[in-house]
């Protein structure tokens, strides 16, 4: 047997070993957020609070190939359903879009080597907005099964409703699978990032996000409302995927007449919802709105 098919087999056994733990990231979770500030070399800095918060999630894989998953998360409210970030994972994807401050992103294509048995994760808003990306090879050995991966990334909004000191976290990712669920394990740099300077950090944080999976039954209601939305946030994410595909840099506005582009994108929903907006207007309406706020 030549080498280079002993290569492909292992490549392809890789592979499949990697879609099924992307995979366990699908389902109904109870989840914990949990950060605290760890270190600052500023003497004088005062420590942010610790936040801690609990929710039912609810993630569905919306597209599910042996190359590509698109994973929508959705927050259970009671009987309320809110559209929460997406993930994506692309096996062996050369081209990256990175954060780099201020709502700005620079596309950067990786040699083939760089990703070779790697995936790509990249993470959206509730908007579908880019928020960070990044590619490593998942981890199955010792009784371990993690991806890890450093990525900087625009401010959380549990910071970026609080504080405006720092404008850049450069996010530590560990995703690991566990028996009851799985991880995300962070280990995180607030860094200040200035033209023509070095990156300076302010502080750094370990955040855990703990996904206990539990009966479907009680996602009912997310995996419902997605099955009557899905529609229009497919047609949002096929706007994005057109608008930055050709995309030297990236800048997104923050507002638009004073409204936040989730705002124009939930007021579409409604008018696609009660009919008032067709199907057939619907891409032109999604991508006059998204022109709007990305330069």
């Amino acid at each position: 047997m030549s080498l280079l098919l002993v290569v492909s087999f292992q490549l392809l056994a890789q592979n499949k070993e990697d879609a099924k733990s992307i995979k366990s990231l699908c389902g109904c979770f109870e989840v914990t957020f949990m950060y605290s500030e760890t270190f600052s070399a500023d003497t004088a800095y005062k420590y942010s609070n610790k936040y801690r918060a609990k929710g039912l999630e609810y993630v569905v894989a919306e597209e599910s190939t042996p190359t590509k998953f698109v994973l929508q998360h959705l927050l259970v409210a009671d009987e309320d359903i809110i559209k929460h970030w997406r993930e994506d994972w692309v096996y062996q994807d050369p081209k990256q879009l990175q954060f780099v401050h201020s709502g700005q992103w620079k596309p950067v294509t990786l040699k083939a080597e760089q990703v070779k048995g790697q995936w790509t994760q990249s993470v959206w808003e509730v908007d579908d907005a880019p928020r960070y990306m990044g590619t490593a090879s998942w981890i199955h050995s010792d009784g371990k099964n993690y991806w890890e991966n450093v990525a900087d990334a625009p401010l959380p909004r549990r910071e970026y409703t609080k504080r405006n000191d720092y404008n850049v976290m450069r996010r530590g990712n560990r995703i690991r699978i566990t028996d009851t669920g799985w991880v995300h394990e962070q280990d995180n740099d607030k860094v200040i990032r200035k033209e023509n300077a070095p990156d300076q950090i302010l502080a750094q944080e370990k955040g855990w996000n703990i996904y206990k999976k539990v009966e479907d039954s009680k996602c009912a209601l997310a995996a419902k409302w997605w099955t009557e939305n899905k529609s229009y946030w497919n047609v949002v994410r096929k706007s994005w995927d057109t608008i930055l595909k050709n995309k030297t840099d990236v800048h997104l506005q923050a507002k638009v007449d004073n409204k936040l582009l989730y705002q124009y994108l939930f007021d579409t929903q409604n008018e696609f919802t009660h009919e008032t907006v067709s199907a057939a207007e619907l891409p032109a309406k999604i991508n006059a709105i998204l022109t709007r706020f990305v330069q």
